[in-house]
């Protein structure tokens, strides 16, 4: 054994893979604790659209929820512009007091509901969240409905005295949550596709790099512009055929989509292409080496890209990077496509400019490189 050992340790490959394993644990220990801090703290962050229809106590109720929410919040204009911006995922989460709320606080018998709509299209822990915030806020309306004055206004609408404060006590028991969903996800396994997607494409995508970069090394009968654009277009077929097979593999075992199998396969199509060229950039500027550069974008991304955890809970800085990664994109993209919501057209124009500005850097260290005469010779003969 100790024979063995020797030999393998004298492989510079062994050391090399021993001193892989180690940058994940160090890499990923590193970004997820520093990334992931405070996220809890940052749901602050998360905003909520408040939409008042009703002309009785619902001012009263919808500021008292505006400055009383730990939450960004805004009064929206109507509830189709809310509706809107909770499509486009601008806010999180939007109340809707209906312009039946007094009445039906007034009236014996009736329950007064207020209405609560979260997309589904985002990340699980916004459903979670909102779920607990859309309770609380149900028992605050039932508390400002007795202690905002409800007596007094049932009074002044001509309500006998005694009627108008049996009917104030009872308004703790009267106002009901009303819990509704939009661009609903079946179920988990459909809420972790976005997440398996990318995670599979980016790491393919690495792994494709590093084994192009050593088949380009042992071929020495082209020349280096003929090596760098035989990639380009092995990256662009691969991604073509290879997001065909995932596109149909995900709908074989029951994966939703809103759009279709042709907007899916074209969409990872593109983001798919984009990551071989993110991932050749690296691999080309600095060789083998490119790979550590690989290994932290995709810990980087796991974080950042809104598959797991909404992006508006991270922390400023990995909240702004996150805009300049294309796993942010991926992911904003494939929710749309998969469970509901806005185009993908600006997804797709920030995919195609990343993957030429990966192109161009790769053309500039090819340009800036010289190329071994070794090379030029066998070339020229």
């Amino acid at each position: 054994m100790k024979q063995a050992l020797r030999l393998f340790f004298k492989q510079p490959t062994t050391k090399a893979g021993i001193a892989v394993a180690l940058m994940f644990q160090l890499i990923f220990c590193v970004i997820w604790m520093t990334g992931y801090d405070g996220v809890t703290e940052n749901a602050k962050q998360l905003k909520i659209a408040i939409v008042n229809e009703d002309a009785g106590m619902g001012g009263t109720i919808a500021e008292k929820l505006q400055s009383g929410l730990p939450f960004q919040t805004e009064m929206a204009a109507s509830k189709s512009a809310a509706e809107e911006s909770l499509n486009d995922r601008s806010v999180q989460m939007v109340i809707v007091i209906p312009a039946a709320f007094s009445k039906q606080l007034q009236t014996p018998g009736e329950t007064a509901s207020v209405q609560f709509l979260v997309n589904e299209s985002n990340p699980a822990t916004i459903k979670s969240i909102m779920q607990g915030v859309s309770a609380n806020v149900t028992a605050m309306v039932n508390k400002e409905a007795v202690t905002a004055g409800a007596q007094a206004m049932l009074t002044q609408a001509n309500v006998p005295a005694q009627q108008a404060q049996a009917m104030a006590q009872g308004l703790g028991e009267k106002v009901v949550s009303d819990f509704q969903t939009v661009n609903k996800v079946k179920n988990m396994s459909n809420q972790m596709i976005p997440m398996m997607m990318v995670l599979s494409s980016f790491v393919g995508s690495m792994i494709m790099a590093m084994n192009l970069q050593q088949s380009s090394m042992a071929i020495q009968t082209l020349s280096k512009w003929q090596k760098l654009w035989t990639r380009f277009v092995i990256h662009a077929g691969s991604a073509i055929v290879i997001s065909a097979i995932g596109s149909s593999l995900v709908l074989a075992f029951g994966g939703q989509s809103a759009h279709g199998f042709l907007a899916m396969w074209g969409f990872q199509a593109v983001f798919l292409m984009t990551f071989m060229f993110f991932t050749q950039m690296f691999v080309v500027l600095f060789g083998v080496g490119g790979m550590l550069f690989n290994i932290i974008g995709m810990s980087v991304q796991l974080v950042t890209s809104g598959a797991m955890v909404p992006r508006e809970m991270l922390s400023p800085f990995y909240l702004e990077l996150s805009r300049y990664l294309p796993a942010t994109y991926a992911v904003e993209g494939s929710m749309n496509l998969l469970f509901g919501g806005p185009g993908v057209g600006s997804d797709v124009s920030v995919l195609l400019g990343m993957t030429a500005i990966a192109a161009v850097v790769a053309l500039a260290a090819v340009a800036l490189r010289k190329e071994r005469a070794v090379q030029a010779a066998a070339v020229s003969a």
